[in-house]
């Protein structure tokens, strides 16, 4: 593990907000700053891995979703939009390309309702068959560096951080200044 040092971008910007603006609160700064800068990487370089395959994340996660659901791999364009945080309008767009392509497939859900099914197609199921062990495997050498107890507690911090900042975010109205 890597102790934090002076040299450290992410303490110098709380250090310096310290320096600049005493009382300022900068506790997140060493959560939330490096929470942006990794997503970022990690963003980054799976973008390069699925590019090597000639894939967006778009189409992986729309793909994945299906692929996740178990056979017979067919979701409702409500349930993908749910399962994917996409608004439906962004899962439209994916479907239309993914359709294009021949990845998926869309048919009528039911009667009587206006649903639409999307079941992945052999083509789709093939790509994510092969992308997910590179993505996933890719992913895992990143975070080896931290051993698997450290992992572990990792993740569990990262999901209670989730519920409750998530818990935060969705409530509405969002206060004004000064009304907190």
């Amino acid at each position: 593990m890597v102790p934090p040092t002076d040299a450290d971008p992410v303490d110098a910007i709380a250090q310096a907000w310290q320096r600049e603006r005493p009382g300022t609160p900068v506790e997140s700064i060493g959560i939330v700053t490096r929470i942006w800068r990794l997503a970022s990487l990690f963003a980054e370089d799976r973008r390069r891995v699925l590019a090597t395959q000639g894939v967006d994340a778009a189409l992986l996660d729309l793909l994945g979703t299906l692929r996740r659901a178990g056979p017979p791999y067919r979701l409702t364009t409500r349930d993908l939009s749910e399962r994917t945080g996409v608004t439906p309008g962004a899962i439209s767009q994916r479907l239309a390309r993914a359709e294009r392509d021949g990845y998926i497939a869309r048919s009528p859900a039911g009667r009587p309702s206006r649903a639409v099914a999307v079941t992945l197609a052999p083509k789709g199921h093939q790509l994510v068959e092969r992308l997910v062990d590179r993505v996933l495997g890719r992913e895992a050498a990143l975070v080896a560096g931290l051993s698997p107890s450290d992992r572990s507690q990792l993740a569990q911090l990262l999901r209670q951080l989730h519920h409750t900042v998530n818990a935060e975010v969705r409530q509405e109205p969002y206060p004004a200044e000064g009304q907190r």
